[in-house]
């Protein structure tokens, strides 16, 4: 059954702090424009206050969740126990986007690790919260964290697609020497 809850709690910051991944979902305005949904892990996610969140959001195959709350803001951010009681939480809300050169940056980068995959942060006011049973999500071991684009090629393989996408040019100087 599902529940809104007014704010993050501690029982429920306590709970998240204890998952290993989260889902990102947006959208474009366009009704023919892809929804997007990216799996999220690591040490990146911190709960700010008890409406506000953010993530380190590292370089990947896009940046569609950089360009869709661009133009919109609409996010939804999704945890699921993979163990112990089945629960799922849904954070819904309005993103921004912090790059590099916002004034923000260097105070959100504060409350987490250094990450050489960083390419911005997600900062988060949420305006629903929501729980639900979860029953039909499987239990699931969490065996590790992968590498991160250790090797020269794939970094210069993601970079190269963020540039492309057109979202952060003043990465152009992060591209690897072949």
């Amino acid at each position: 059954m599902s529940k809104t809850h007014e704010i993050i709690d501690s029982e429920l910051a306590s709970w998240v702090g204890k998952q290993s991944m989260f889902l990102v979902a947006t959208a474009p305005l366009s009704p023919s424009g892809h929804i997007n949904t990216s799996p999220k892990g690591g040490d990146s996610f911190r709960i700010l206050g008890p409406r506000a969140v953010a993530y380190q959001d590292y370089t990947g195959s896009g940046a569609e969740t950089a360009a869709h709350l661009q133009e919109n803001g609409r996010i939804v951010i999704m945890f699921c126990a993979f163990n112990g009681s089945p629960r799922i939480l849904r954070l819904h809300g309005r993103g921004t986007v912090i790059k590099s050169g916002d004034g923000r940056f260097s105070e959100i980068a504060e409350h987490f690790p250094p990450h050489p995959g960083t390419r911005a942060f997600i900062h988060v006011v949420v305006t629903r919260i929501s729980t639900s049973c979860g029953h039909g999500i499987p239990l699931l071991d969490f065996r590790g964290p992968r590498d991160f684009g250790s090797t020269p090629f794939n970094r210069r393989k993601i970079i190269a697609a963020i540039i492309a996408v057109g979202l952060f040019p003043s990465m152009k100087g992060w591209l690897p020497q072949r």
